[in-house]
């Protein structure tokens, strides 16, 4: 009996390990060639993916609500897509909103992007709570991106899901430094 159960047990761990090692090779991706030569199916320089060329099916880039309507139908729940273009990430970097607010270790800089424009637009600067100590503060507006800082509490979180009552708009918010690395990748030249 005792052999019976250890046999099943050394099975199973050797049936484990050759999957994970399945696994492993399947999540390696293959090697572009030099320049990411066009009419392969390997990954594509970044360079050529920026440009618009898609490896899969070599069509020209898609719009904004063709590529809206692909993520929902591939989406298993429904969500509130919001897409902006590069150039609308960059250029609010060139306003150095955080100037005055240096980074601290219990406050977090961060970056709301409201899905379309809002009918009305909250003066800021703007703490909530709006006495005592504030968890949440919108610093600036800038058309459809809110530029802001939250402590690093669980009741901060609340005050972050009520921008889209605030602002009247669906929104969502990525942290300061996500946004500097996404400017930067698409700021760097392509040769």
């Amino acid at each position: 009996m005792a052999t019976a159960s250890t046999s099943i047990t050394s099975e199973s761990a050797t049936r484990g390990s050759r999957r994970s090692s399945e696994r492993r090779q399947r999540r390696r991706a293959p090697k572009a060639p030099p320049g990411g030569a066009r009419g392969t199916t390997e990954a594509p320089a970044c360079r050529e993916h920026r440009r618009g060329w898609n490896p899969r099916n070599q069509k020209a880039p898609v719009g904004r609500e063709e590529l809206r309507a692909e993520v929902a139908k591939r989406l298993p729940f429904e969500a509130e897509i919001v897409i902006c273009q590069g150039r609308d990430i960059v250029k609010p970097l060139s306003r150095d909103v955080f100037a005055s607010h240096p980074p601290r270790a219990d406050v977090v800089r961060f970056v709301s992007v409201l899905s379309r424009s809002p009918r009305l637009v909250p003066s800021s600067p703007v703490s909530f709570p709006a006495t005592g100590k504030w968890l949440l503060k919108i610093l600036a507006t800038d058309k459809r991106f809110v530029f802001g800082l939250y402590r690093r509490e669980m009741k901060a979180i609340s005050y972050l899901g009520a921008l889209d009552r605030v602002f009247g708009v669906p929104v969502t918010t990525r942290n300061w430094n996500t946004i500097t690395a996404i400017a930067e990748a698409l700021d760097e030249p392509s040769s």
